[in-house]
C-alpha cells in the first residue's frame, strides 16, 4: 500500500511541474485538427 501512495504522489508531482509540457502538444494537435476540419467544412461548401 506504501508503494502505491508514493507512486501515485510521485506522479502527481510530475504533473505538477510538467503540465505545460504536455498541454502545448494537445493545444498544437488541437489546433491543427480543427483547422482541417473548418478547411475541410469551407471547401465542401458548408455544413449541409
Amino acid at each position: 500500500m506504501h508503494t502505491i501512495e508514493s507512486g501515485y504522489r510521485a506522479l502527481g508531482l510530475l504533473i505538477d511541474i510538467n503540465w505545460e509540457r504536455l498541454l502545448f502538444p494537445v493545444a498544437i494537435i488541437g489546433g491543427l485538427s480543427l483547422g482541417s476540419y473548418i478547411g475541410t467544412v469551407i471547401l465542401n461548401g458548408g455544413l449541409y
